[in-house]
């Protein structure tokens, strides 16, 4: 690969992961970049994974450190994932990622809209979660997971979606949430990607520290953020790139 593609990759991979601790969907800008510099789509995905998993560690350190995320709460959305994810980056041999692009962009404006105009959820006025809200949750979580593992672009945009209208998650929390259960979606696919062989580790390795640099920015500026304004945040910017992946499909 050309110094100059490289360098244009280094930077867009660091401007993404600093606004995409927000927002996600990351990958629904990365990877199609990746398919112009002539990078196989499968090693594309598989590498742009990997880079996904250093990216969720590097923007999970500050949460933890302030003590935003429930350890309780999100251990069983965890082991959902593990599950979810593995049999999404099976699928890979199987579908085309980018064909479901479409799909990810309609659910990806609907959710925006839910979020901007739906009011404090009814989870968040009581205080607890329904045994209904919770099965709720876990199917969810169970298909995004899928998602997750199969390309991941829009993948924790929804799922943080799914956590504030669901399960009683302010958004700073379902933020912080979502990232820690990335890793272990984000890995889980890996190893399977790996034991593939369609992982390209030169590159990996170099995205792999700027992913995790700009992401742990991205995660220590969104602790200091109002929870307003990170929501106005999410939902604009999701917007603008839902509308971006029709006009992409189109």
């Amino acid at each position: 690969m050309a110094t100059s593609f490289l360098l244009i990759l280094i930077l867009l991979f660091f401007i993404t992961s600093v606004i995409g601790v927000v927002t996600g969907s990351n990958s629904l800008i990365t990877v199609p970049v990746m398919f112009q510099f002539g990078i196989d789509p499968k090693v594309a995905i598989a590498t742009n994974m990997f880079g996904l998993v250093f990216m969720n560690i590097g923007a999970t350190i500050p949460f933890l450190r302030n003590g935003i995320i429930d350890k309780a709460k999100v251990k069983p959305l965890i082991l959902i994932t593990l599950v979810a994810s593995a049999l999404g980056a099976w699928l890979v041999l199987i579908i085309e990622p980018q064909n479901i692009k479409l799909l990810v962009s309609i659910a990806m404006i609907f959710v925006s809209i839910f979020i901007l105009l739906k009011k404090d959820s009814e989870v968040e006025q009581k205080g607890h979660v329904s045994e209904k809200a919770k099965i709720v949750t876990f199917f969810l979580t169970f298909l995004l997971g899928i998602y997750g593992g199969l390309y991941s672009g829009g993948y924790v945009t929804m799922l943080t979606a799914v956590y504030v209208a669901f399960f009683g998650m302010g958004f700073g929390e379902s933020v912080a949430s979502t990232k820690l259960i990335n890793i272990f979606s984000s890995l889980v696919a890996v190893i399977v990607f790996m034991w593939q062989g369609l992982v390209d580790y030169w590159l990996g390795i170099i995205l792999a520290v700027t992913m995790f640099i700009g992401a742990y920015i991205g995660a220590y500026t969104v602790t200091k953020v109002n929870e307003t304004l990170l929501k106005r945040l999410f939902v604009a910017i999701v917007f603008v790139l839902a509308l971006k992946t029709l006009f992409d499909a189109f």
